[in-house]
């Protein structure tokens, strides 16, 4: 594996002073770090499994898709494991964009909550809605997790490291 330059890390953000900008504030900062582990990210490396659970850097990618989707945008996901895989005529820039289109949509109905204990206004239909406060903590602990994941895959990958 080539040697990539190692990236300089991005320290977390400085926010605002209230909960609904922190939140969010940490939530952009670990969607943009995520994305710019998948961006670049050499093909056929970037679908292949590096882990026995088949998990690999463009399938995390597509699920935060999911999940962002899910929550924010009100979709309905009826088969979880699916969305850990990226179509195969999928290029890495269509996952990528994908994904921070999701993002986008989802901070737009975001900006029109200004109570964290209200109801997500697109909840998925049958269930019932999240508070907005919920929403956004799950949403950093998944992108969080998966963010994690994703700097072990893309440093097996090409030994890229930082966010």
């Amino acid at each position: 594996m080539p040697t990539m330059p190692r990236r300089v890390d991005a320290p977390p953000p400085r926010t605002g002073n209230s909960e609904a900008e922190t939140l969010r504030g940490f939530l952009d900062y670990l969607r943009t770090s995520i994305a710019a582990k998948v961006d670049g990210a050499p093909e056929p490396q970037v679908r292949a499994a590096a882990v026995q659970s088949g998990t690999n850097l463009l399938g995390l990618l597509e699920h935060l898709t999911a999940v962002e989707r899910s929550i924010f945008l009100g979709e309905n996901v009826t088969d979880w494991q699916a969305t850990f895989r990226a179509s195969p005529t999928d290029s890495v820039a269509d996952v990528v964009a994908r994904y921070r289109e999701a993002a986008q949509r989802a901070n737009e109905v975001l900006d029109g909550c200004a109570d964290l204990g209200a109801p997500v206004p697109r909840p998925r239909s049958g269930r019932p809605a999240p508070t907005v406060r919920w929403a956004l903590v799950h949403m950093i602990e998944e992108t969080g997790r998966h963010a994690g994941h994703a700097d072990i895959l893309r440093e097996l990958i090409d030994s890229a490291t930082g966010r």
